[in-house]
């Protein structure tokens, strides 16, 4: 079996660029299932986090709508910050009115852990 990183040296430089394109763009956008696996998570893992079942995971995985707070957790889950970005003409602006969610979760957790001890 050969290295993948022999192979791809003995492609053509124009062969070499689509596929890195091709790779940047996979990983610039993904379903979050696809993400999830990409994080090398399980949905039965990811529940555990979430305190939900295995389930609940698979459902918000194919949701096309969902809370900015589900959404939220559900990366946080994941070990990521979920960011929101408006995109213009003239440039990106940060929607910065969903941090408190995650400061608030955050808080919650600090709480919770707190209390455990």
């Amino acid at each position: 079996m050969k290295n993948f990183n022999t192979l791809r040296e003995k492609m053509r430089p124009e062969a070499r660029e689509r596929s890195s394109k091709l790779a940047a763009k996979y990983r610039a956008e993904m379903a979050l299932d696809e993400l999830r696996e990409a994080r090398e998570m399980t949905q039965e893992h990811l529940a555990k986090i979430l305190h939900v079942n295995q389930a609940a995971v698979s459902k918000m995985e194919r949701r096309a709508d969902m809370y900015v707070s589900t959404l939220c957790d559900f990366i946080r889950a994941m070990g990521g910050q979920l960011d929101i970005v408006a995109r213009f003409p003239d440039g990106d602006v940060r929607i910065g009115q969903f941090r408190s969610l995650e400061s608030d979760r955050e808080e919650n957790d600090h709480e919770r852990a707190f209390a455990a001890d």
